[in-house]
Order: structure tokens, then sequence, then C-alpha cells
């Protein structure tokens, strides 16, 4: 099933498995809240439903942000990067946005920290 508009569905760069990566971030703050996957019709979805809608890899379905935790994406905007290969999702999120129940999925990922010069 792909309901996506076609003038969309020419400017999208997808992987070999037909999926796009978003980056979620918090509309107000800027927040980087998470990352995940869409193919067309869960970008379809999104625009259509304004719930952030998303494609689980491991599970192989789609899933609504919040369906089962409550913590639900109410998208502002939608943007597609300059190469056509990433998404970015402007949301206000309700609850934390990570599923070990951080506010945020890069809470807990520091790797290194700047240098100063």
């Amino acid at each position: 099933m792909n309901n996506l508009d076609p003038a969309i569905a020419a400017r999208l760069k997808r992987n070999p498995d037909g999926l796009i990566p978003v980056v979620v971030q918090q509309y107000d703050t800027k927040v980087v809240l998470m990352v995940a996957w869409m193919d067309d019709e869960a970008l379809h979805r999104t625009l259509v439903t304004g719930r952030a809608t998303y494609w689980s890899r491991s599970r192989q379905e789609y899933w609504v942000k919040g369906e089962t935790s409550g913590n639900t994406q109410a998208v502002h905007e939608a943007r597609l990067d300059c190469d056509g290969d990433t998404l970015l999702l402007k949301v206000d999120q309700s609850g934390p946005a990570c599923h070990t129940g951080a506010d945020t999925c890069f809470d807990d990922g520091l790797l290194g920290t700047e240098r100063d010069g």
C-alpha cells in the first residue's frame, strides 16, 4: 500500500529496504529526541494524522508513537534534508521519548566532550 503524494515520494532517497531515517526533534526546545525509520506509508500516515508513525525494523510493522505507552508525538513539521535521504520531524513530545523512560534516547550516550580552542 502506498498512498504517499507522488510529488513527495519522488523526492525521497530510500535505503535498499525502502526506508528513510527520521531524526525526531522537540519543536520548541530543539532537543533531539530519537531516531526512527519510515517508509512511504508511514510518512503518509504521519502527514495525514499528525501523529508520528514509524516502521519497526525488528517487528516488521507500523507503530504510532505512544499508542501503547501514552508518550505521544504530535507532529508540528516534517522536513526533508537537501539530499532527500533523511527526514526531520519536529514534534510535541508528551512524556519520555525513549523506550528506556528517558526524555531523549541520547541522554546516556555521551562519548566525549567539546575541546577548548
